[in-house]
């Protein structure tokens, strides 16, 4: 029983983990567009 538990934890943390990593690819996507949309809005006036 205590072996189950302990299985049933670990892959509920796996899981968040894995939301959290998703999260956190997507936030760094989208400040990697900004700051290309940054640049190439620079280049443009110069």
């Amino acid at each position: 029983m205590k072996k189950l538990i302990a299985l049933l934890a670990l892959g509920c943390a796996v899981l968040a983990g894995c939301n959290t990593m998703a999260g956190m690819g997507k936030d760094l996507q989208t400040g990697g567009q900004k700051l290309e949309n940054a640049a190439d809005n620079t280049k443009q006036k110069m």
